[in-house]
């Protein structure tokens, strides 16, 4: 007789794994998202000397963290909350705020991790089509609040189209939000957008204690493999709230400490966004000439639409034979499409020339 599990298990969707781990280091690997540019050396050293005390637990209160990051962006340590990766922050507040009977909505295509907090909390999701520009429809996405909604999720730049909304446009959103709705605004990808400072959205937490900034070190920071993930709060409640509903020790000694470091190396973090829109431009650019479309990109990936005559899984194996591993489009809502991450100069020409050569 097989083992039985319970419903939940049976709906939540498996997350869409980026092939090419165990391909030759020689591939170009523009599949999920990651940081080209390797740790810094001096976050290296940190966790280098972190790793001599893995026989101890790792400080059950992030202290170090929390005040980095108090520091950083003026925010009070109680309002902070650190996580194994941003998707561990989110899936707790699926776990804390969603139930039987409760709302949750969100666009779509957008984060893969997203259904998962329907599936697993039995909520019911309203999932809200993107615009004619792969853009946010945020007065749609108003329409379908109700006295059921608990959870509103704005991706900001938006995973997978890459595009990202001026922040007077959220903070309208926001103010017209009812205060019993928490609204997160995963910006993983914030520290690429040119279309204002990073920083701005900040002040948008003194005004509402439902609202908060869902952020990474995941990208900018290259850490990736250490997965540090953090939230910016309007509210003691909701950090005290996801807590409750986690493991302890979630976050573990080198990530903790290679955290910190990387917070003082705020230089690097411009050069890294200075390549990136260099890598956006040189893409864009390559790609048009190609006669395909592509979305407006604020972040560190693009979003682009194959020619209709084009079939995305030949494309896909295409450019895999040609060493170039991507994102597929059906695999992230939306088919005929491939989500493309900036990679180093010489991977994103092996990317161009692959895609001539295949199409």
């Amino acid at each position: 007789m097989a083992i039985e599990f319970n419903d939940r298990i049976r709906r939540i969707p498996s997350y869409p794994i980026a092939g090419g781990y165990s391909l030759p280091d020689d591939v170009a690997l523009l599949a999920s998202n990651e940081s080209p540019d390797p740790p810094l050396p001096a976050v290296m050293d940190v966790v280098q000397r972190a790793l001599t005390g893995l026989n101890r637990y790792p400080d059950p209160s992030y202290a170090d963290l929390r005040r980095a990051l108090s520091d950083r962006y003026d925010v009070p340590q109680t309002r902070i909350a650190l996580g194994n990766g941003s998707c561990d922050i989110l899936l707790a507040a699926g776990d804390a705020l969603l139930e039987p009977g409760a709302e949750l909505v969100h666009a779509w295509p957008s984060f893969s991790v997203y259904p998962h907090l329907e599936a697993a909390s039995g909520a019911r999701a309203i999932r809200v089509p993107l615009n004619d520009r792969d853009e946010h429809d945020l007065d749609a996405m108003l329409a379908e609040i109700t006295a059921a909604t608990r959870l509103v999720i704005v991706c900001n730049p938006n995973n997978p189209t890459s595009t990202a909304l001026p922040l007077d446009q959220i903070k309208q959103f926001v103010e017209a939000v009812p205060r019993h709705v928490a609204v997160i605004l995963d910006e993983a990808y914030i520290e690429f957008s040119t279309i204002e400072d990073p920083d701005a959205s900040l002040d948008l937490l003194k005004g509402h204690s439902n609202l908060v900034l869902l952020r990474t070190f995941s990208k900018i920071y290259g850490l990736a493999g250490l997965r540090v993930g953090f939230a910016l709060s309007g509210s003691e409640e909701f950090v005290t709230a996801v807590n409750q509903v986690r493991q302890p020790f979630y976050l573990n000694i080198p990530a903790q400490a290679a955290a910190v470091e990387a917070l003082k190396h705020q230089d690097a973090v411009t050069e890294r966004v200075e390549r990136a829109i260099v890598a956006r431009v040189e893409i864009e650019e390559g790609l048009r000439e190609l006669g395909i479309a592509v979305a407006a990109s604020q972040a560190n990936f693009c979003w682009l639409h194959l020619p209709e005559t084009a079939d995305e899984s030949e494309v896909i194996s295409g450019l895999a034979e040609r060493g170039v591993i991507v994102r597929s489009g059906a695999a992230l809502g939306r088919e005929g499409a491939l989500r493309v991450t900036y990679g180093t100069p010489a991977h994103n020409r092996r990317f161009l020339d692959a895609l001539r050569d295949v199409l």
